[in-house]
């Protein structure tokens, strides 16, 4: 793959060594993302972050992942404060905030709505959710935690056993997970969640296709053993149709420090893409367990803001050039002793 001035729509565009590239690069710009180093590469550049939907990590974290390389941002963060709510086609939204930027990360509501708004617009776009489809910076970043979290017990992606929880039909990090984590050897895959909100047929026949050991079921006590990761998602309310059909979905699936001593293995890690559903209907990870320390969920989060650097660093085609600005912080905010 050829990242420079790319459009980044879908993970199906990576192979392993494109996302063995990215990492590099990702590792090379972590003292950034820590603010232990200054670099203004990006000085004068300028990123459209489009969001027609809701969200807060991901526009978030693409926005300071663009300030912490020197450059500026400017938010759209719902479709009724844009132009869209007045008829304005994608097209002709794309060309004219293409005009106005030199990236643009952008999530909607509609399965392959950022692929036709990149089609129309004059500068690399990135797909930050489309609909139930997809979300590649999602799979990235949870793919480079994983690497990370298994790392420390001394162990590789290639032979991963991770359980997959929850609304696996809607989750489009789901899907972009499946497809990034379908790349790699050996890999055992228990999708834990209730038989109408089963992975999607395409997605099951592309894991079986590469030869991922799968297996299906409703129990969560049974899938979630003997594996090293658990990777759990919310019931995705905004994609039915009738919200109250969510309702039932809701807390069947929910783990807890007791249900996790008693199946998992010492050392298994649990992630989640968030946000969590904590109300008490739902509560799909418990509060207690924050004490746990192989609960990854903010670790998870913070891994956004470098693996986005180091997309715009590619895409933008300046990761050989960040040292060359770059200074050591002069300030540094923490908690006091």
């Amino acid at each position: 793959m050829d990242f420079r001035g790319s459009h980044i729509l879908s993970i199906d565009q990576f192979d392993r060594s494109d996302i063995e590239k990215l990492f590099s690069v990702a590792d090379k710009l972590e003292p950034y993302a820590s603010k232990e180093k200054i670099t203004r590469v990006l000085e004068g550049a300028i990123l459209g972050n489009m969001f027609f939907e809701p969200s807060t990590r991901t526009r978030i974290s693409f926005g300071a992942s663009f300030n912490l390389l020197g450059g500026n941002v400017r938010e759209i963060t719902e479709v009724g404060s844009s132009s869209l709510a007045k008829g304005e086609s994608l097209a002709d939204t794309a060309q004219v905030l293409s005009g106005y930027s030199d990236i643009i990360v952008m999530r909607h509501p509609e399965n392959d709505s950022v692929q036709r708004f990149a089609e129309a617009s004059r500068v690399p776009v990135i797909n930050a959710g489309d609909g139930s489809n997809e979300h590649p910076s999602q799979a990235l970043l949870d793919l480079y935690t994983i690497q990370k979290e298994l790392s420390q017990n001394g162990k590789s992606i290639d032979g991963l056993r991770i359980a997959l929880v929850g609304d696996l039909k809607y989750g489009r990090a789901v899907h972009s997970l499946c497809k990034i984590l379908s790349l790699h050897d050996n890999v055992t895959m228990n999708l834990i969640s209730p038989k109408e909100l089963r992975i999607p047929s395409e997605i099951a026949e592309l894991l079986a296709s590469r030869g991922l050991n799968i297996k299906e079921t409703e129990n969560l006590e049974d899938g979630i053993s003997e594996v090293d990761i658990i990777y759990v998602t919310r019931v995705q309310e905004e994609r039915f149709k009738d919200k109250n059909d969510a309702n039932k979905y809701r807390g069947l699936l929910s783990l807890n420090q007791s249900i996790y001593t008693a199946n998992c293995e010492p050392n298994t890690v649990i992630m989640h893409p968030l946000p969590r559903d904590s109300r008490s209907d739902a509560n799909e990870l418990d509060s207690d367990l924050y004490e746990n320390p192989n609960l990854a969920i903010f670790r998870q989060a913070d891994n956004g803001v470098v693996i986005r650097m180091a997309i715009f660093a590619l895409v933008l085609d300046i990761e050989e050039k960040i040292e060359e600005t770059s200074r050591p912080v002069n300030w540094k905010v923490g908690l006091k002793d």
